[in-house]
């Protein structure tokens, strides 16, 4: 796994910095727990489910679209793996897909993320959706998907090559 690089988020600040900050310590572990596996171990399926490295990046990407784009701004026809077919598309890989580039869309998807984020104050109404959700509820729900998402991170690279760590 690769040196820890992370970002700690700030001891001290505003509701904003703060949850910004833990946001962006999650997004970094996503990196760091995804990256310098092969793309055969991103794509290995572990679990009985779906779930895979590969996939949670993937997964996570989605929904860094869904509620930074689409709720939160508004923007009509955001991309998404996932649709009324096939509800868990986002999941689905293949030894053929190339993990650095799934990192590598996650990490431009998180920097689009935090542009749309600058634009909004906390307690705006998403533009889209049923318009009681606000830009804090997003930020925070972010923080427990990406966080939760991490812990699964973290057991499926233990079991591929026993890397451990926070």
């Amino acid at each position: 796994m690769e040196d820890d690089s992370r970002t700690e988020p700030p001891a001290a600040a505003g509701e904003r910095e703060t949850l910004s900050g833990f946001l962006d310590y999650f997004r970094a572990t996503v990196v760091m727990k995804a990256s310098g596996l092969s793309d055969a171990d991103g794509a290995k399926r572990l679990v009985p489910s779906l779930t895979t490295v590969s996939g949670l990046v993937q997964h996570l990407t989605d929904v860094e679209r869904f509620w930074f784009q689409d709720r939160i701004d508004g923007r009509q026809d955001v991309p998404t793996r996932w649709s009324a077919e096939d509800p868990d598309g986002e999941f689905r890989v293949s030894e053929e897909d190339c993990l650095a580039g799934i990192i590598e869309n996650y990490e431009a998807t998180c920097r689009q993320s935090r542009e749309v984020l600058r634009r909004y104050g906390m307690e705006e109404r998403c533009r889209d959706g049923d318009g009681e959700q606000r830009v804090r509820w997003v930020l925070v729900h972010m923080i427990e998907e990406t966080g939760r998402h991490c812990g699964h991170l973290d057991i499926l690279r233990e079991l591929l090559d026993g890397s451990i760590g926070d």
